[in-house]
């Protein structure tokens, strides 16, 4: 285990080197800079000051080794646009509104699509498997953004059940201080296309394991439907899952441009697109890394949650008869 988790974690630092390489490029290699917007207001001289205050009059080979040289003390800079703070601080404010995005959204998500999906495969063809297919369907298919605009016409607009925008951890609380009422509708709109992905993989993984010989031995032996289903079924189906599963978090965890924007939440996939049109290297650089880490090590522990789940299958591709 040891070795494999040394091994992994190398694998990761090298994609994280590469990705850095990559990102860098592709920013230095579009035409304009972080001041250009400001070139008809500052004069010659201070616009090159500024500049070289920031390094950006180096060639960009060096411009890179010296923020990386710094990015390994994780120090990732000041953004341009906000002087005043750093990249590391403004992330940490951000993110943490996405976290909590994220977070709710996963919650959603995973319950109603893992539950939806095994009614599905538990009634397969029936009229209850077509409506959760069609729901699932129209969920992949239909943009996030264009269910916030219908969930804010009518429960914001012609209804005002609900606020139409912001984030905040005061206001009209549900359930204690546990959901507030500006959560719902950016939940909502947010978990719709993975709590259909869910749905179809665990629906998809059910109805596999479920024609299996084993199964039909089971329910043979007189075991009840909820035993057939709780130790033989579930228990099979979940590798499957736990790869569609694993590979929506860091999705939902690094936030939705449309979402945060339509909903106007302040977090980090609103204030990324900030970054990118502003050309704030520093903000964007650590934004891409961050990604890329959430990613490499969501896929090691679901590499891991592989062997928790069957034992048969050994770190490193291995797999027992």
């Amino acid at each position: 285990m040891l070795f494999y988790l040394a091994r992994r974690l190398i694998a990761l630092a090298f994609v994280l080197l590469a990705v850095s390489m990559i990102v860098f490029a592709l920013m230095h290699s579009v035409p304009g800079g972080p001041f250009d917007t400001q070139q008809a207001k500052l004069p010659k001289a201070a616009r090159e000051n500024i500049e070289r205050k920031y390094g950006l009059d180096k060639p960009v080979w060096q411009q890179y080794l010296n923020y990386m040289s710094h990015a390994v003390r994780f120090d990732f800079g000041i953004p341009y646009q906000q002087p005043q703070t750093t990249v590391a601080a403004l992330i940490g404010k951000t993110w943490i509104v996405t976290v909590q995005v994220g977070v709710m959204t996963i919650l959603v998500a995973f319950s109603c699509g893992i539950a939806a999906g095994m009614l599905a495969a538990y009634h397969q063809n029936s009229w209850l498997d077509n409506i959760v297919t069609f729901g699932a369907m129209l969920g992949v298919t239909v943009p996030n953004f264009v269910v916030a605009m219908w969930f804010i016409l009518f429960f914001g607009v012609a209804r005002q059940w609900l606020p139409t925008g912001g984030w905040s951890n005061s206001g009209a609380c549900l359930y204690g201080n546990m959901l507030c009422s500006d959560w719902i509708l950016p939940v909502l709109a947010y978990a719709l296309a993975p709590m259909a992905i869910i749905a179809r993989y665990t629906r998809a993984s059910i109805v596999d394991v479920i024609g299996e010989d084993y199964v039909r031995t089971a329910r043979a032996k007189g075991l009840s439907e909820a035993k057939v289903m709780r130790h033989h079924v579930l228990r099979n189906a979940q590798i499957p899952m736990v790869t569609a599963l694993g590979t929506e978090i860091p999705n939902l965890i690094t936030g939705s441009i449309f979402i945060e924007s339509i909903f106007r939440i302040n977090g980090l996939g609103k204030f990324f697109v900030t970054s990118t049109l502003n050309r704030d290297y520093p903000m964007i650089m650590a934004t891409f890394l961050l990604v890329a880490l959430l990613w490499g090590i969501t896929y090691m522990l679901t590499d891991i949650a592989y062997t928790l789940i069957d034992p048969r299958v050994k770190l490193g591709g291995k797999k027992e008869a």
